[in-house]
């Protein structure tokens, strides 16, 4: 399974649990919120790593900016830019 999917199959149930959403939402107060929140996903049993976040969401990014308006520097920011943790944040906030 790739990260993407693993982070919609942990949305998924974070949006069913509550206690999930919690505590997946409470890792933002943690020094190192990604790292955190990974943890706290492997504890779930989705195998979701910080290096595998941080590569999804620069290849989703990639993606994005070259298929908005040709890829150029006028391309829209998106909310979150390449960073799939903020981008699973804010979709269960």
């Amino acid at each position: 399974m790739t990260t993407v999917e693993l982070l919609d199959g942990l949305q998924n149930k974070a949006k069913r649990d509550p206690a999930i959403r919690q505590a997946l939402l409470a890792t933002a107060e943690e020094a190192n919120p990604a790292e955190a929140f990974c943890r706290k996903a492997q504890e779930l049993g989705y195998a979701i790593y910080a290096m595998d976040l941080i590569q999804a969401g620069e290849e989703f990014y990639g993606n994005m900016r070259r298929s908005t308006n040709g890829g150029g520097e006028n391309s829209p920011m998106l909310e979150g830019e390449d960073d799939f943790y903020e981008l699973f944040m804010a979709s269960i906030r």
